[in-house]
């Protein structure tokens, strides 16, 4: 009988922290087991796809975990509007936290291998996909779809801006312009 241990969930994580900070192509199999302290083999014992399916699971997974935070952000604020307003300020602050390190969890792959791998495209897409879901669902409208890519965009685009010009700036500037532009369309 197989031993279970948490090698697996302990490989997702950190090659979901890795993938996040350096990208897909940056990181390397040695360093994924390493961060774990296994041996190579059980990379391929866990995931049989290699480094593409734990790219794809470990982007699902960070995808999910910050889907549930939005979903969370929003619910405990008492509009939307203002939801959104703190949802930027939480992703700011995270960024600052990190010391800019941790932008959008999907971003740096999906930019470096998302046209390499449909595995890693789809799970991205997914993850933007939940993303817009939740928004789309808090604002509850016929215009939700359109107004949610809007939303969605702007963060991505100030998060990407922040991280790489190491100010916050960028995407805290993207907060009194969605509150206009949704309380405008709302109304």
């Amino acid at each position: 009988m197989v031993r279970r241990t948490d090698t697996r969930q302990r490989m997702l994580d950190s090659a979901a922290e890795l993938f996040h900070q350096q990208g897909y192509h940056a990181t390397g199999l040695n360093q994924l087991v390493a961060a774990v302290g296994a041996p190579k083999g059980s990379l391929y014992f866990h995931f049989p796809g290699g480094k593409e399916q734990l790219a794809a699971e470990a982007i699902r997974q960070s995808a999910d975990r910050l889907c549930d935070r939005l979903r969370t952000i929003a619910a405990n604020a008492p509009d939307i509007v203002t939801g959104i307003e703190n949802i930027v300020e939480a992703l700011a602050t995270s960024l600052e936290e990190s010391d800019f390190q941790r932008g959008c969890p999907l971003a740096t792959v999906a930019l470096d291998a998302s046209g390499d791998s449909e595995a890693i495209r789809q799970a991205c897409a997914d993850g933007y996909t939940s993303w817009h879901t939740v928004i789309a669902d808090a604002l509850d409208t016929d215009k939700a779809d359109h107004l949610a890519t809007v939303v969605l965009a702007a963060i991505e685009g100030g998060l990407l801006l922040a991280k790489t010009l190491h100010d916050t700036a960028p995407l805290r500037a993207i907060a009194p312009h969605l509150r206009a532009t949704l309380e405008r369309e709302l109304s």
